[in-house]
């Protein structure tokens, strides 16, 4: 029986404004971020959702919380964190590695190998599908967790971009303990950036 899983990045972060590193450390969401939430939350009505979760960071956890309206118990789960880099946590993305050295680039500094984040969401995202009463679920993650999830099942550099803009939705089926990307939703955020554009200027 083929069930339905969205996977999702979490709103725009104070990090992501400042250009920080940000992993397996954490930081709020900003005025843009929340209204991407709320955004990303329109394309979820009239889904019948029977179960959501979300990583822990606080990040995750508002995102889903905004998307719901707060109407749904959820769970936290470690295992969709982002990866942890390490020392790296908090410093400037200027500091980034080339994409061709990411696999192994942070495990001497303390984060974690490429294969383990892969293998941590497959676990986790397979064991939250192969409950019974999970038909349609959501669960809000990370950039770098979204990417190594969806490089388990296909090539990325097919479908993805360079980075993955915040609040985008991986829409999987799932099958005999295996996904299938149906659809990649990008929401138009468009119309809010002006918003808040506009009042800062003001």
């Amino acid at each position: 029986m083929k069930k339905t899983f969205y996977l999702m990045r979490h709103g725009e972060t104070l990090f992501n404004v400042r250009r920080k590193i940000q992993g397996a450390c954490d930081s709020p969401l900003t005025d843009l971020g929340r209204n991407q939430a709320k955004i990303a939350g329109e394309y979820f009505k009239g889904i019948p959702l029977d179960h959501v979760y979300c990583s822990t960071s606080e990040r995750a956890s508002d995102t889903l919380e905004i998307i719901t309206n707060n109407q749904m118990p959820y769970i936290r789960l470690k295992g969709l964190k982002e990866a942890n880099f390490g020392t790296f946590e908090g410093e400037s993305e200027d500091l980034n590695p080339s994409r061709e050295e990411y696999e192994t680039f942070f495990v001497p500094y303390g984060g974690e190998h490429r294969q383990e984040v892969r293998e941590r969401m497959v676990k986790t995202c397979t064991d939250i599908m192969e409950k019974d009463d999970h038909h349609v679920v959501l669960a809000v993650s990370h950039a770098g967790a979204c990417r190594n999830f969806l490089s388990v099942w296909q090539d990325t550099s097919d479908v993805l971009p360079e980075r993955i803009s915040n609040c985008t939705i991986f829409k999987y089926e799932y099958e005999d303990k295996k996904f299938k990307l149906v659809e990649i939703i990008t929401p138009d955020f468009s119309k809010i950036e002006k918003l808040l554009s506009a009042a800062t200027i003001s």
